[in-house]
């Protein structure tokens, strides 16, 4: 791991925190440290086997494609899988949301600080 890598990782963990304590809160579930890490863990675990599989392809963490959507596509598959064999259900429309939201807090980040370091590296003509 280079020290690139740390400032993206630490993004994925807070945003995957953040997606936590968001779904515990829209069911009344209190955000007490344990709850939150009740809730995270399976999620955490898919998210550093998908930031394993980056760094073992020296992909840049930063972006969208292809390593954003693996980090991604491997924190919702091992995260929901995880959370089923805990007994922590999948019922409902959980899976969808949970694919949806953490597209949403894994992946919009990276397409922003794409676009935005796009636009600052493009030169405007001088007159």
């Amino acid at each position: 791991m280079n020290r690139t890598s740390i400032g993206p990782i630490a993004g994925d963990v807070v945003a995957v925190l953040a997606f936590a304590a968001i779904g515990r809160a829209s069911h009344a579930e209190g955000i007490t440290l344990s709850g939150l890490a009740h809730t995270a863990w399976p999620f955490l675990v898919g998210l550093a086997v998908g930031w394993i599989v980056i760094l073992a392809a020296r992909l840049r963490g930063e972006q969208v494609w292809p390593a954003g959507v693996v980090v991604w596509g491997s924190t919702v598959v091992i995260g929901l899988a995880l959370r089923g064999l805990s007994g922590a259900g999948l019922s409902g429309l959980f899976p969808v949301i949970a694919g949806i939201s953490l597209a949403v807090v894994l992946l919009a980040p990276r397409a922003i600080a794409s676009f935005v370091s796009g636009r600052s590296n493009r030169r405007t003509p001088t007159p």
